[in-house]
């Protein structure tokens, strides 16, 4: 199954970008692929954790697709964990953590997918590889918008 992972350090806080991530109605505004998010549920759980189930809409030229996922909103342990649900991959997970170092955040970012069809997987699988390798940059420019360019 491909998988990508990535880890980084950004002049913010651990809960600024975890609330960031966690705001996914705002997806669309920056993220690479993402045509759509509609939240269908949200529910608190034990320990203040949250679950969201959403679809995501994304797209590349012609084709369109939409899934959907269960998403686990941890604040207490920084994390976020998103299980797949329905739509066109077999399977997909994906895990956000986020950890204080001096003054900035360590963010880790894991992701493995695979879709149903091994047409759409042709099709779409580079296309997802190159979105995902933007998938961190493209979080780091929209905390530096939404919180300011960090601390120096």
């Amino acid at each position: 199954m491909p998988s990508f992972r990535t880890t980084r350090r950004v002049k913010h806080t651990p809960e600024e970008m975890f609330d960031l991530v966690a705001d996914v109605e705002k997806y669309p505004l920056f993220l690479p692929l993402c045509e759509g998010l509609k939240v269908r549920s949200r529910t608190k759980g034990e320990g203040g954790r949250e679950t969201l189930i959403a679809d995501m809409s994304v797209g590349y030229k012609a084709i369109h697709e939409t899934f959907t996922s269960k998403v686990t909103l941890d604040r207490e342990k920084l994390k976020i964990i998103v299980a797949y649900l329905d739509g066109p991959f077999r399977a997909l997970e994906n895990l956000w953590s986020f950890k204080r170092e001096d003054e900035s955040c360590i963010v880790e970012f894991f992701i493995t997918y695979e879709f149903k069809s091994r047409v759409l997987g042709m099709l779409m699988g580079t296309m997802f590889d190159k979105a995902f390798r933007k998938f961190a940059s493209a979080f780091e420019k929209r905390a530096d918008v939404v919180y300011g360019r960090g601390r120096d």
